[in-house]
């Protein structure tokens, strides 16, 4: 599986695909939203304060409107009573379907249950809405493929089943209220852990449980606090670090801002997730090794297409229904598949795309 999945997540054929979408008829064209005039969605976003959730709920909005339907996008602060509030907001002023991208996946419970009672089918997006069964369906990435795309990307960089070894590695995972960060981890560790047993890895710091290794918030700061304490504590003496295993790149953001300030090393591989402008340009300066690139276009998409099979009664394509269970059974969901950018890609996959232009990344 190693070396056949790198080579797939840079093949053209790939990014193709990516660049396609979940499926090429995903978006409802505007011939079929003229007929959903009236009908609202509520979108609800957990925070403006990563770029990813800006790019989200622009683009949902965006696909939404096209089709036909009346948006109601919010944004919470990363505030959960916040979110709480704003959705039932939207249950009152009529919204016939909600989209929720969870602060914290089962802390809405009473928005969750208000949903249910006034029959609105909610989506759960990118990250699942747990113990409640008012959860119509998912939408997403693949979450643990995120993760082996990162394990994977060390074990080919670092040539793991031929180098001698041992080298050093240190693991900085997310926000343990984000059931995606789970994944994110396991999809990693899974890849890394034979090695990590055969002593090939050395996890200097002794910190290798997704507990020890979160980031509450996925906080850049509360990344970058942890770095540091364990570059003083571990690193200070001219130890060099080889591989930083971070989930997403607000983390890995945190962690190159500690080695700016406390470390005389070698420059270790670092691993991230979103392709977020600041990350992309420590990228492309040879800061940041890759980031897993999730086209948030292609997940707007299939959810709009979804929006408009529920409100037509029509069969709701989903590609999973077996994987993830939040709490009260399994929730049918839809996987987009991610692929990594680095140095070498990334202008195919992120400017050539339309993703960004030349001059955001300079």
């Amino acid at each position: 599986m190693k070396k056949k999945l790198l080579s797939a997540v840079l093949s053209v054929a790939v990014v193709a695909s990516l660049l396609v979408g979940c499926g090429s008829d995903a978006g409802t064209t505007s011939s079929e939203g003229a007929s959903a005039g009236g009908t609202k969605v509520g979108v609800s976003m957990p925070t403006k304060d990563l770029q990813r959730w800006n790019q989200d709920g622009s683009n949902m909005e965006a696909e939404l409107k096209a089709a036909g339907y009346e948006v109601d996008l919010q944004y919470a602060s990363n505030d959960v009573q916040t979110q709480v509030s704003q959705i039932e907001n939207m249950i009152s002023s009529g919204a016939d379907v909600l989209v929720i991208a969870a602060i914290e996946g089962s802390s809405l419970g009473e928005a969750l249950d208000m949903a249910k009672d006034a029959n609105i089918p909610v989506i759960a997006y990118d990250r699942l809405l747990m113990n409640s069964d008012a959860v119509s369906y998912y939408a997403t990435f693949d979450n643990y493929m995120v993760g082996t795309v990162q394990g994977q990307y060390v074990v080919d960089t670092l040539d793991l089943d031929n180098a001698a070894g041992p080298f050093n590695l240190e693991i900085t995972a997310g926000d343990p209220g984000d059931n995606n960060a789970g994944y994110f981890f396991n999809g990693a560790y899974d890849v890394l852990k034979p090695y990590i047993e055969s002593g090939k890895l050395n996890v200097v710091s002794g910190q290798q449980t997704f507990d020890e290794c979160a980031t509450p918030t996925w906080a850049t700061e509360v990344s970058q606090k942890r770095a540091e304490d364990i570059l003083s504590s571990y690193y200070s003496d001219g130890t060099n670090v080889d591989v930083w295993l971070c989930s997403n790149d607000s983390t890995a953001l945190g962690v190159e801002n500690a080695l700016a300030a406390n470390y005389n090393g070698n420059y270790p591989i670092i691993t991230g997730q979103d392709c977020d402008i600041e990350n992309t340009k420590n990228m492309i300066a040879g800061k940041q090794s890759m980031s897993v690139f999730k086209d948030t276009r292609t997940l707007a998409s299939q959810v709009v297409k979804m929006v408009g099979q529920i409100l037509k009664g029509e069969e709701v394509d989903v590609n999973d229904t077996t994987t993830y269970d939040n709490g009260t059974g399994v929730i049918p969901s839809y996987l987009c598949q991610p692929v990594f950018a680095d140095v070498n890609n990334y202008k195919e996959l992120l400017i050539d795309s339309g993703y960004y232009t030349e001059d955001q990344l300079k």
